[in-house]
């Protein structure tokens, strides 16, 4: 849309995008090679593993070869590899493809064919596909185009302007409070309390592990951590360790010191650290005289990472401060530093233009959490994995995210409560919006549904059909109506025939016998439903997630909460960070793809797994599925243990691969799971508690130990296992022995 703007108010012939070319990277050559060379995928694959490379790093081919000792085996040992990383050398750096890029526009003061060469792409119409009109597009990349002294803007659209956009209308709506984030206090405590918390989920920028760590790690407690935090968590401070010496000096864990005295004032506010750009235009200005557009073109050369360019600038730099009068081993050093720390240093005011939105989000979300996190949702419901993932973090906030209704919901997540957000009508497959208007305005009209023959018989059926219905009671959306689930999908069809007739009557104006009621005394047909059984939770949470993508009334993982926290060493979020250990997650088994070999025909499968963080997949290997086929089947809920390979090492998302495989609703059963009560020296139950725990763990006889974990209230603690006594472990026997001891006191341990 902006761009669109642009082009109306500046002429369609001046603007244009900017075109970007893909250059072939030292993996991307080898895999292109070994196509055109018909070597086997696999044997590319490991090959091209071998290469190191990361999101701050990439190696080249030629150094791989000479510095990786298997890549470096295997091209003195086999001529073909030789030949093909040779070739592949010699087309590393090539450009491979044009494309557009994503948020680079430029404008010139005319037609812009009469300053640079541009091509043509068609432009789609965003309403209805058709092609509108072509597109232009420089054949110039941005660095040609500033040569060239052409004007370039990025124009950046963020999600979160629209969450931040929705949350603040829900909280005007609800309480009346229009949110004036320009009076908005940058160092509100509750804001802070909850970022060092962790509770980073749906923060502009701070989501990631990195940046809640950081935040965490620097005890956040002011604005300027939020900058220094934005500009810390990237490749290259991450790198060289300059985020680990400012949260020590932000810590008071080691000394400030400064490299000149002339610049404490240009480097107080980051503890002697040079971090943002800004900072080493100052130094240059404050030792060297160098005026601020001066000092922005060493700034440039330090940023671009050029060797000549950046000697040649610095050492411009050291003349001119040494001609200023200062020490020119204290300027050299300090030259040494702009070249290592400035060429990681972020824009400041980059940071801060970030960070005010990542204190917008992280206000909302402390003070408004219901409101922030509705609009979030709303914001995410084409990912199943963030839904899955901003859910649980809204329930963690204490909040109960609620199935649809078609009572309370809208097109979007609403809040329905000071703590609970009813989901969106607009999540459910099958139901179009005109479905969705038909059923609001029939409860705006007249009020809220009452049963299964009350809906139907008000909203438009041609709208909301048989399949519209059918989705709707799967999601739990007619939960508020008469009669339980089975019971409405059951009744649906004589209800809808009912229904349709009566539809059918008022269009005609045919007069009934109950013609001259009102509608509301009207009697509908199809209001007994059939008296069945409800359906099984799992079939219920099963038709849930068909038509929602996710589980919403319940998780197959929630009567195992316990288990999962003493069993899982991962989840779905961090399941794909290699690990040279074994690790274990807590899953629903979501979708099994069986497969077969090519190598030696066996069949493998492919898992796609599920939890409360969202999805992941994993692989088990033939002799491992031989071994598991029968355990592990869809819609199981499974305790999987597993590895990574040791050639996916540093790769971003690395296969897991299963191992072992076990029902968590076997591990209480097969005695893995043990029931500990604590007690101190001095300060334990009394004797007659203590008859009381013997004698209810006695009418509860299981597969459980019973431990004792007793400490002297100075640090020494001992386990102790009853030897003649084992428990079942259930609410049966959990209940009343907390009730005995204190709710803190007993609690579930693994116990292998």
């Amino acid at each position: 849309e902006v761009i669109e703007y642009v082009r109306e108010r500046y002429g369609h012939d001046s603007v244009g995008q900017i075109i970007t070319f893909g250059t072939l990277k030292a993996r991307a050559s080898v895999k292109d090679v070994a196509r055109v060379l018909k070597m086997p995928p696999s044997e590319a694959d490991s090959i091209t593993k071998l290469i190191p490379s990361g999101p701050a790093y990439s190696m080249s081919v030629a150094e791989a070869a000479d510095k990786v000792p298997e890549l470096l085996d295997l091209k003195k040992n086999n001529p073909n590899i030789a030949r093909m990383l040779a070739l592949s050398e010699r087309i590393e750096g090539l450009s491979r493809h044009a494309s557009v890029h994503a948020a680079g526009v430029v404008i010139a003061p005319g037609p812009l064919d009469d300053y640079v060469p541009v091509c043509t792409a068609p432009q789609r119409s965003s309403s209805n596909g058709d092609v509108e009109r072509e597109a232009i597009i420089t054949q110039y990349d941005m660095n040609a185009l500033e040569a060239a002294g052409m004007l370039k803007i990025d124009f950046l659209g963020l999600k979160t302007l629209t969450v931040i956009h929705d949350a603040c209308k829900m909280i005007q709506d609800r309480h009346g409070v229009d949110v004036d984030f320009d009076a908005l206090n940058l160092d509100d405590s509750k804001t802070y309390e909850m970022l060092r918390a962790g509770r980073t989920a749906g923060v502009f920028q701070f989501e990631s592990a990195l940046g809640t760590d950081m935040l965490y790690q620097l005890r956040a407690d002011r604005f300027d951590d939020l900058v220094a935090t934005n500009a810390l968590v990237r490749p290259g401070p991450l790198d060289s360790g300059m985020h680990l010496r400012y949260i020590r000096r932000k810590r008071g864990e080691e000394d400030v010191s400064y490299p000149h005295p002339a610049l404490r004032e240009v480097l107080q506010p980051t503890y002697g650290v040079i971090l943002y750009q800004e900072q080493v235009m100052r130094i240059a200005n404050v030792l060297a005289g160098y005026s601020l557009a001066e000092a922005d073109v060493l700034r440039k050369a330090v940023g671009k990472k050029k060797a000549e360019l950046i000697k040649q600038e610095l050492d411009r730099f050291i003349e001119r401060a040494v001609e200023a009068g200062h020490d020119r081993k204290v300027i050299e050093s300090i030259a040494a530093q702009i070249e290592t720390f400035g060429r990681y240093g972020f824009n400041k005011s980059h940071s801060v233009a970030y960070s005010i939105i990542s204190f917008q989000t992280a206000w909302l979300k402390a003070h408004y959490p219901a409101e922030f996190m509705a609009a979030l949702l709303s914001s995410e419901i084409g990912s199943t994995d963030k839904v899955v993932a901003y859910i649980n973090e809204a329930r963690e906030l204490g909040l109960n995210v609620l199935p649809p209704s078609v009572n309370e919901s809208g097109w979007k997540f609403t809040v329905t409560g000071d703590e609970q957000i009813r989901f969106g009508l607009g999540a459910v497959k099958n139901v179009g919006r005109g479905a969705i208007e038909s059923i609001i305005s029939g409860r705006q009209s007249s009020g809220s549904y009452e049963a299964l023959s009350d809906f139907c018989s008000r909203v438009d059926l041609r709208l909301c059909n048989k399949r519209v219905t059918e989705s709707l009671v799967a999601a739990g959306a007619l939960d508020d109506l008469d009669g339980h689930r089975a019971q409405l999908l059951a009744g649906l069809d004589h209800t809808l025939s009912e229904a349709q007739l009566q539809q059918a009557e008022r269009d005609a104006g045919q007069v009934t016998l109950f013609g001259d009621l009102a509608d509301s005394e009207r009697p509908t047909g199809g209001s007994i439903l059939p008296d069945i059984p409800p359906w099984p939770e799992a079939d219920r949470l099963a038709r849930e997630k068909a038509v929602l993508g996710f589980f919403i009334s319940g998780h197959p993982l929630d009567k195992y909460r316990e288990d999962v926290a003493l069993f899982s060493s991962r989840t779905t979020a961090t399941l794909g960070s290699w690990s040279e250990h074994k690790v274990s997650a807590a899953v629903v088994v979501t979708a099994v793809n069986r497969r077969i070999s090519r190598k030696t025909g066996a069949e493998y499968a492919r898992l796609t797994l599920e939890d409360f963080h969202g999805t992941a997949e994993a692989l088990v290997f033939p002799e491992t599925w031989s071994k598991l086929s029968s355990v592990i089947t869809p819609d199981a809920v499974l305790l999987l243990t597993g590895g990574y390979s040791p050639r996916d090492r540093g790769e971003d998302r690395a296969p897991f691969i299963v191992e072992e495989a076990a029902h968590l609703s076997e591990l209480r059963a097969n005695g893995a799971v043990g029931v500990q009560v604590a007690w101190t020296s001095g300060g334990g139950p009394s004797p007659d508690v203590v008859r009381g725990i013997a004698a209810l763990c006695a009418s509860h006889p299981g597969p459980a130990p019973l431990l004792i974990e007793w400490s002297d209230g100075n640090g020494t603690v001992a386990r102790l296992r009853a030897r003649n006594l084992r428990v079942a472990i259930d609410e049966e026997l959990l209940a009343p022995l907390r009730e005995l001891t204190g709710p803190d006191l007993v609690t579930l341990v693994k116990v292998r």
